[in-house]
């Protein structure tokens, strides 16, 4: 029977564990039922085909005229002509390395907004993170309280205690209440936070443990592999790329547009006439400016890509001198906040009579506010590792 009792047990862990919501598992949720990326998906799509329709043939023209004299004997006579206009064929290779070049551009886009997106939902999870965590501290300071105001109120009976040393036990525990319900308050807010994310789709995520970090990166690697892989500049290098094919293809469409056809006469008595239409027109007005405009368009996008170069290594740096910091001061709260389990002695020494009422709360208070700093110390170093490294999403 016990067998069978631990192997149920087992068997029940087991799924629980499965059943556990990842961080990671919550970003493919967003990636995949999001709607500003299911709109942005449809949108480059657009997008793209819109640029492939520009590099399609007009439509070919058919007319027919039938033409009757002015005098009986003049009988009648007809015209059939049927013509396809195009323009000169580097026009149409020109366009193509265009529509190519749009294409990464479209993608780069989106990558952008793909990023941007889990990155929020990612700060969500990290926020919920510290929340899940802050409630079990939380839990443990209304336990401890509780069980003060439960000693009290006996000694109080037995007249061991007064009023007011057992009114500020009740007024602590009223005050960890309050906190806790203010903190399930904001976490369950993260969590419709979280499901608006995910196409307003529920999920349940009470994991307490962050992400692993990477191995840290000095920081010339880190600028370089980040400016390298960013989806802004990314899509800046194939604007001005797009803008170098642009001058290409306006330089192509400086070239002659070409015509031909097939006309057919017909005339009373059974006179035909039929032959090759060949028509050109020239393009002295209609490209006028259009290579000087692209070159200026090229040569702002280069600009663009310079500013935008010096800003985003700017924000690399502010989050990487932030991290330092950040880094810095978890590590000497792990040093005290470890080495010590003041919440026990403290506990006991009220208790013993070692320490008075005023003196417990006092170092209580403090204890329990450099803890909770400490968890949102983690939250903050783990919500700008995320922004760091969002170029890896």
């Amino acid at each position: 029977m016990k067998k069978y009792m631990m192997t149920g047990i087992a068997v029940l862990l087991t799924a629980a564990a499965q059943a556990q919501t990842t961080m990671d598992d919550v970003l493919r949720q967003v990636e995949t039922n999001n709607r500003e990326l299911q709109t942005a998906r449809q949108y480059y799509e657009v997008q793209l085909l819109e640029s492939k329709s520009e590099n399609n043939l007009p439509d070919p023209s058919v007319s027919y005229s039938h033409q009757y004299g002015n005098r009986t004997e003049m009988g009648v006579q007809g015209e059939l002509v049927a013509s396809q206009s195009f323009e000169f064929p580097t026009v149409y290779r020109q366009r193509s390395k265009l529509t190519a070049v749009r294409q990464q551009l479209f993608a780069s886009q989106y990558t952008g907004e793909r990023r941007q997106v889990l990155l929020n939902a990612k700060e969500v999870c990290l926020d919920l993170v510290w929340l899940n965590r802050r409630r079990q501290l939380l839990r443990e300071r209304r336990r401890d309280a509780e069980r003060l105001a439960e000693l009290y109120d006996e000694r109080l009976k037995k007249g061991n205690a007064n009023i007011l040393e057992t009114n500020k036990i009740k007024l602590e525990l009223l005050n960890v209440k309050t906190e806790e319900r203010l903190n399930e308050t904001e976490r369950e807010g993260k969590l419709r936070e979280l499901a608006t994310l995910n196409g307003g789709r529920p999920i349940t995520f009470t994991d307490t443990v962050y992400p692993s970090p990477a191995a840290p990166l000095s920081w010339d690697a880190l600028r370089d592999e980040a400016l390298a892989s960013d989806a802004t500049l990314q899509a800046l290098q194939y604007r001005q790329a797009e803008a170098q094919r642009q001058i290409g293809v306006s330089r192509a469409q400086g070239l002659p547009g070409l015509e031909l056809g097939y006309r057919l006469n017909t005339a009373t008595g059974g006179d035909r006439y039929n032959g090759f239409v060949v028509g050109m027109s020239i393009p002295l007005f209609s490209n006028r400016h259009q290579v000087k405009k692209a070159h200026r368009q090229s040569h702002a996008i280069a600009l663009q890509r310079e500013s935008a170069t010096v800003q985003a290594e700017n924000r690399l740096m502010q989050l990487y001198d932030r991290l330092q910091a950040l880094r810095a001061s978890m590590d000497e709260f792990d040093t005290v906040l470890k080495s010590q389990d003041n919440v026990t002695l403290l506990n006991k020494a009220l208790q013993a009579g070692q320490i008075s009422m005023i003196e417990y709360f006092v170092s209580i208070g403090t204890l329990y506010q450099s803890t909770d700093y400490h968890l949102q110390l983690q939250n903050e170093y783990h919500k700008v590792l995320a922004a760091i490294y969002s170029y890896k999403l």
